[in-house]
């Protein structure tokens, strides 16, 4: 029961974050999570491979359904590197590193990508279209600029804080730009 609240919270706040950010196939969804932080523990005290399958069980469905790529965060043990399928690696001309994510170095949700994913492989940087972080994880480093906050109707998932963002493009021009033809 704990784990199907944890996958119907998930996949509330998905749909949320994707009627915000109105994507396109192709584009890219990150996903930082701290599993530890959903179970009520300290960050990187608590990880936990029943919740990781949870919380992409929830995710990655919708994002095969929509022809999104979903870029998982790995822990700042692993620099924050992301996992990835090889077809956004090659779409996004992403640069591979050399590191096989586990659930102490890593964390769970990463190590549990690479086991569901059908051609995962390991990239450093990212900049992804929208983004959710469960527990505080911090991926706008992996966001692309300008991120708008997108609040949802779940502002946490199990004991986790919950945040969501999408991009939007930067409005550049002085004051006699338009930003939209009327």
């Amino acid at each position: 029961m704990y784990y199907a609240r944890i996958t119907a919270d998930v996949k509330v706040a998905i749909h949320e974050l994707l009627e915000a950010a109105q994507l396109r196939s192709g584009n890219i969804m990150i996903v930082g999570c701290s599993t530890s932080e959903v179970a009520g523990k300290a960050i990187g005290t608590n990880s936990s491979l029943e919740i990781a399958a949870a919380i992409m069980q929830g995710i990655y469905p919708l994002c095969e359904e929509r022809g999104l790529y979903l870029a998982v965060q790995c822990c700042e043990h692993l620099n924050r590197a992301l996992v990835v399928e090889r077809a956004c690696h090659e779409k996004y001309n992403l640069e591979e590193v050399s590191v096989y994510p586990m659930q102490g170095a890593g964390g769970s949700l990463a190590y549990h990508a690479m086991q569901v994913f059908k051609q995962p492989l390991v990239v450093e940087t990212i900049k992804a279209h929208v983004g959710i972080d469960i527990g505080d994880t911090f991926i706008g480093m992996h966001l692309r600029p300008v991120v708008v906050p997108v609040r949802g109707t779940k502002n946490q998932i199990g004991e986790a804080h919950l945040t969501m963002g999408r991009y939007r493009p930067k409005l550049i021009g002085g004051e006699r730009a338009r930003y939209k033809l009327t």
